[in-house]
C-alpha cells in the first residue's frame, strides 16, 4: 500500500580508505528504511558526494560538494581509519570541512574511528598524524565511537543511529516542521498515515528479543534483569524465564545485544544491587510504558 514519507538525507563523509564501511553505513540505512519507515512515516537517504556530485566548473571542487550536496543534509555520519584526506585550500581535508560546515549547520554529525590493525607499510604517517589531530578537535565537539570490523561497526551504528532520530533536537524540528508542512497543503489523512507517538515509533525500533525480555521482566513483580557471568557461561534471566543457552557463546549473543538495546533506549537501568560479575538491571517508568504497549497490542 503507497504511503508517504519524510525524507532524511545523510551525509556519508569518509576519505578514500574506508570503501567497506562507507556501504556498510548505506546498508544499515537501506534496512532502517525496510523495517521502520512505514511505521514512522520516515525514510533516511543514504548521501555522498561518489553518488549526488556531477561536474561542474567555477568553484572549487569542495565548495560544490558543500553546496550541492551537504547543505542538504539533516546527519551526517563519517567514518575514518588510516586517512583524514586531500587539503582543500580551506581545511585539512574535504571531509573534515564537511563534518565542520555540517556541525556549524547546528546538525546532528555521528563519528566513528576503525581501530582496526593496519599495515605500516601501506600508511602515510602525514595523514595519520593529521587524522590524529582532528580525531582531538572531534572529541573536544562531543562524543565519537570506535569500532574494530565492519561487524561492530553496523551494529553500533545501528544501535544509535535510533538515539540520533528519536533525541535529537534539530531531527525532531524536522519532523515538527514537515508535519506542519502537510498539514498545512491539506494532504488527506488516508494518505499520511496516523502520526506515530514516540512509544509505538521506540517499539518498532526494538528486536523480538528485547520485546520477550521486557515483557518477562514487566511480568515479574520484581521488574528485574539478571545478567550473571558464571564459570560454565553466562546467564540472563527476567522473572522466572532464562534467556538463551548458558554455556553456547552465539547464543547468548543476541541476548545480550537484546539488552544492550534496552540499556540504550532508556527502557532499563543498572540496579544498586549488582556487584561484581552479576548485573542486575531495573525496569524503568519507559520501560514499564513499553512493556504495557506490547501487552495491549498483541506483538
Amino acid at each position: 500500500m503507497p504511503y508517504t514519507a519524510t525524507i532524511i538525507p545523510v551525509m556519508i563523509a569518509s576519505p578514500g580508505d574506508v570503501t567497506q564501511y562507507r556501504a556498510s553505513a548505506r546498508d544499515v540505512l537501506h534496512e532502517w528504511n525496510y523495517i521502520h519507515s512505514a511505521a514512522t512515516l520516515v525514510a533516511l537517504m543514504p548521501v555522498g558526494w561518489e553518488t549526488h556530485s556531477s561536474p561542474e566548473l567555477g568553484s572549487r571542487p569542495q565548495e560544490l560538494i558543500n553546496d550541492r550536496v551537504l547543505k542538504d543534509c539533516d546527519l551526517l555520519v563519517g567514518i575514518f581509519w588510516t586517512r583524514l584526506g586531500t587539503p582543500t585550500g580551506s581545511s585539512v581535508s574535504g571531509t573534515a570541512e564537511e563534518i565542520q560546515k555540517h556541525v556549524q549547520a547546528g546538525k546532528p554529525a555521528m563519528l566513528y574511528f576503525c581501530e582496526a590493525p593496519s599495515d605500516l607499510r601501506t600508511v602515510s604517517r602525514e595523514q595519520y598524524d593529521a587524522l590524529q589531530e582532528f580525531r582531538k578537535w572531534c572529541e573536544s565537539q562531543g562524543l565519537i565511537e570506535t569500532f574494530l570490523n565492519a561487524d561492530e561497526f553496523g551494529l553500533k551504528l545501528r544501535r544509535q543511529l535510533q538515539v540520533v532520530l528519536y533525541k535529537s533536537p534539530y531531527i525532531r524540528q524536522a519532523f515538527e516542521m514537515e508535519k506542519s508542512r502537510r498539514n498545512g497543503f491539506g494532504i488527506p489523512t488516508a494518505i499520511q498515515g496516523p502520526p506515530p507517538d514516540e512509544i509505538s515509533a521506540l517499539l518498532a525500533s526494538l528486536g523480538p528479543e528485547a520485546c520477550q525480555l521486557l515483557e518477562a521482566a514487566a511480568a515479574d513483580k520484581t521488574g528485574l534483569i539478571l545478567a550473571i557471568d558464571l564459570l560454565a557461561g553466562r546467564v540472563i534471566q527476567a522473572g522466572a524465564r532464562q534467556f538463551g543457552e548458558m554455556e553456547d557463546r552465539r547464543s547468548m549473543a543476541k541476548w545480550d545485544y537484546a539488552l544492550s538495546e534496552l540499556k540504550t533506549h532508556n527502557l532499563v537501568q543498572l540496579s544498586h544491587g549488582s556487584s561484581g560479575k552479576e548485573s542486575v538491571f531495573e525496569l524503568t517508568e519507559r520501560g514499564y510504558q513499553v512493556a504495557d504497549r506490547l501487552a495491549t497490542s498483541g506483538t
